[in-house]
């Protein structure tokens, strides 16, 4: 009897022992993930077994009793939280664990563009296909109430980047982080500028910014269209620009930029009105910002499209040689549309 229970006891070692080396290699072992990655969803309330199980349906894993077993043993099986994840090629059942229950869930991106308007930020959280839309263009104050913002207008106060978001964020949730990142980085440039320049607030270069980023796309132009601006603010000359005048028709504006728009008077028409126009014209980037606080020196006053594909500019001293810049400009868009490109 003696004998038979130390045999016993010893295969109920070994046998332990072999349960516990197999359950240690699955929980090791890279899951069959195909690259790319498993898109996976677990709804509010879903148990650990239907988890495990749906996992079994995907061929994510092929032992879903291991799993559920290690989950429950080890308490986390009640702590695996709702949401989209994405189950990357390589992952191991410990590491899935992990994902589940500290709620990585997969996060998608949203880039708010540099120069787009308010309607354009609006239109593209809405569009996007998991972000949550919950206000329209009348909720704009009620949202800058939220935020503490002082302005009552939003243009201009979200930054241009790419936010990586979960399924189902709210469009009001994204723009209160674009929001906070803008105050971070405009106060990060004011405290940095240049304090010759005739700006007196953070708002008025954003302002700038603004303008400056609706004129060029150009890394290398930025710094010298602000010094043109700039300098014409110090001679208390007009900015006559025309994204200022073109976001001041709004809707309105079918694309033709024409005399009679520039002879119009608005609020941001800057060929009728001195300095700056009342609010930013679009969201700058930090580039646009910095460029606006360091503007490049020099002694130009003016500038005009060159027409060529590189999206240049030249850049003049006089109105003669602003003039002649003008007539290139204009030669060249003629010969383009003869020839047809």
């Amino acid at each position: 009897m003696k004998r038979l229970i130390i045999v016993v006891g010893a295969v109920l070692v070994a046998v332990v022992a072999a349960a516990a080396l197999a359950m240690a290699r699955y929980l090791e072992s890279p899951l069959t993930v195909a690259e790319g990655g498993v898109e996976f969803e677990i709804a509010p309330g879903t148990s650990f077994r239907a988890v495990s199980d749906r996992l079994g349906e995907l061929g994510v894993t092929r032992h879903p009793f291991l799993l559920r077993a290690y989950a429950r043993w080890t308490g986390q099986a009640s702590a695996v939280q709702a949401g989209d994840y994405l189950i990357e090629t390589g992952t191991t059942p410990i590491a899935l664990l992990r994902k589940f229950t500290s709620g990585a869930v997969r996060l998608y991106p949203f880039t708010i563009v540099e120069g787009w308007n308010r309607w354009e930020l609006l239109e593209a959280l809405h569009d996007h296909p998991f972000i949550t839309a919950t206000m329209t263009d009348e909720d704009w104050p009620a949202l800058l109430g939220d935020l503490g913002a002082p302005e009552t207008q939003p243009e201009g106060l979200f930054l241009p980047e790419t936010y990586h978001v979960p399924r189902g964020s709210s469009d009001r949730a994204i723009l209160a982080k674009a929001y906070a990142l803008m105050q971070d980085v405009l106060s990060d440039e004011w405290q940095h500028r240049d304090e010759s320049v005739p700006l007196s607030t953070p708002y008025q270069a954003l302002i700038l910014a603004s303008i400056v980023e609706k004129e060029t796309a150009r890394a290398d132009e930025r710094a010298r269209i602000a010094g043109v601006f700039v300098r014409r603010l110090e001679k208390r000359m007009r900015l006559q620009t025309d994204p200022t005048v073109i976001y001041g028709i709004g809707e309105a504006f079918d694309g033709n930029l024409t005399r009679h728009d520039l002879e119009t008077d608005t609020p941001y028409n800057t060929y009728t009105r001195a300095g700056l126009p009342p609010t930013p014209i679009a969201m700058p980037g930090r580039a646009s910002i910095h460029a606006a606080l360091h503007p490049a020196e020099g002694d130009a006053l003016y500038f005009v499209a060159t027409g060529l594909p590189d999206g240049s500019h030249t850049f003049s001293a006089t109105k003669d040689e602003h003039d002649a810049a003008v007539a290139d400009y204009l030669k060249r868009l003629r010969k383009a549309r003869r020839q047809g490109t």
